[in-house]
């Protein structure tokens, strides 16, 4: 039988979040609170367990604002800056907590890692800089606390990018490409959630009708789209153009599953 879980979107932008700094289109100017998105993100809790996929440039202010006091591990999914960017901020849960945080992570996030927070890795730490406990992934099941969790090879563009299936729950993003090997992972999925970045083609996302088409193939029962632009269009207005069953995420939405 799957752990409960509730899964909280901490943010469903793309990389400048939305509004987009100096944009003044329809999206960005709308003051509904639908339209307004964080850069993408999820918190996922159990029963005995906390962790968070990806440390967004708006982790501080994601945590503050889901009321998140203890996060047990932190999964990434890939180093590009949108995903990494907020890690520095792991230091107030340090703090607190008195242990280094666990990240789980594959070497080119690693990597990544170790440019974007050099001086976390260095032998003579300033005081007061955040402290890890690496745990490097690949394709193989691993556990933190009482959540199980299988990873999924995507392709953005040509980087790998890690989703990850949870139970009957998947999260993917950042992707244009996913082999029939890796789809075979998905299958059987009572909730997804898929990156879909705008309505006109991307050299590295899935498009909206992309993400519907996949969506549609695999046969989920329940869909949820994130990583989305000020491209796409009002929140309400693309909601009324997908199938019941498909919808666009929003910041603070929460699952229960």
């Amino acid at each position: 039988m799957s752990t409960p879980l509730q899964i909280t979107f901490l943010g469903t932008g793309t990389s400048s979040g939305v509004p987009m700094i100096g944009c003044n289109c329809e999206v960005c100017t709308s003051v509904h609170k639908k339209d307004k998105r964080l850069r993408s993100s999820i918190l996922i809790k159990s029963s005995t367990t906390t962790i968070v996929i990806d440390t967004t440039p708006d982790f501080r202010y994601q945590m503050l604002r889901s009321h998140t006091q203890q996060v047990d591990a932190i999964v990434f999914t890939h180093p590009h800056k949108d995903h990494i960017g907020g890690l520095d901020d792991v230091k107030a849960f340090n703090f607190f907590s008195k242990k280094d945080m666990p990240l789980y992570v594959n070497n080119i996030t690693l990597n990544g890692i170790k440019k974007e927070l050099h001086y976390a890795f260095t032998e003579d730490k300033y005081p007061g800089v955040p402290s890890f406990d690496i745990h490097l992934i690949d394709d193989i099941k691993f556990t933190i606390g009482d959540i199980e969790i299988m990873p999924i090879k995507v392709w953005h563009l040509k980087m790998p990018v890690l989703g990850f299936r949870i139970g009957d729950f998947t999260y993917i993003t950042d992707a244009n490409k996913i082999e029939a090997s890796e789809l075979e992972k998905i299958k059987g999925s009572k909730v997804l959630v898929l990156n879909a970045l705008r309505k006109k083609a991307h050299i590295s996302h899935f498009t909206l009708q992309e993400a519907v088409d996949l969506s549609l193939q695999l046969k989920i029962p329940k869909v949820y789209l994130t990583h989305i632009s000020h491209q796409m269009g009002l929140h309400d207005d693309i909601n009324k153009e997908l199938p019941s069953h498909i919808q666009l995420a929003f910041d603070e939405l929460v699952l229960d599953l």
